[in-house]
């Protein structure tokens, strides 16, 4: 308990910061795939043939160690927060994009038809049904996506990105167990978080009577 209170004491201001920029990283990172995955999740449910092959290619680029795709990025964009944000942005796309793949794909059809019945456009059916019926699934890739990036944004330190990877590597190039606990505690807390407000999130963009028939 004395360590834990020496650390935070000496290290206060420092972890504030690092959890701050550790937060942002990942925040932004995970906007991005949302912002991408989403409507390329539901163009391609209107080309299934293309579908396999996109994601596959997702899954692949997924495959490359996240220090890889870090280094990757270094001759090009440098080091510090830009690279890693896009090397963080590229690996929050894979569970997002086939969630909601798969989740509109397996809206009831007759449901579709009704919708065109009744002179819906395109665009309305999508905003109006299929993603509001789709909201579950989605929201599970983007509550997985956004605690494992969470994870991964450590890795941003070894480029200068700074956040908690920072304490993290610290402690273990100098042998000391507070940074690396200092380091590991806030993340684990930030990913219960971010899941935390994205389960309320999704609580609140399902529609009622797909509510009411989870909890019956």
């Amino acid at each position: 308990m004395n360590a834990v209170t020496a650390f935070l004491s000496d290290n206060g201001a420092q972890l504030l910061t690092l959890t701050w920029q550790h937060l942002y990283i990942s925040v932004i990172s995970i906007t991005l795939g949302i912002m991408a995955a989403i409507p390329l999740g539901v163009a391609l449910t209107r080309v299934p043939k293309v579908a396999n092959g996109v994601i596959g290619l997702v899954s692949i680029l997924q495959t490359v160690p996240s220090l890889a795709i870090l280094a990757f990025f270094i001759p090009i964009l440098g080091v510090g927060t830009v690279p890693a944000i896009i090397a963080l942005f590229i690996y929050s796309v894979l569970p997002i994009l086939r969630n909601t793949y798969t989740g509109v794909k397996n809206i009831d059809r007759d449901l579709l038809e009704s919708a065109r019945g009744m002179g819906m456009t395109g665009w309305q059916r999508i905003i109006s049904i299929e993603l509001p019926l789709a909201v579950p699934i989605i929201m599970a890739g983007i509550r997985v996506s956004s605690v494992y990036l969470i994870g991964w944004a450590t890795l941003a330190a070894f480029i200068g990105a700074g956040g908690l990877g920072d304490f993290i590597f610290s402690g273990l190039n100098l042998y000391q167990p507070e940074f690396i606990i200092g380091g590991a505690i806030p993340v684990t807390l930030l990913a219960l978080l971010v899941d935390f407000v994205f389960g309320r999130a999704e609580k609140g963009l399902t529609p009622k009577g797909i509510r009411n028939e989870e909890s019956a």
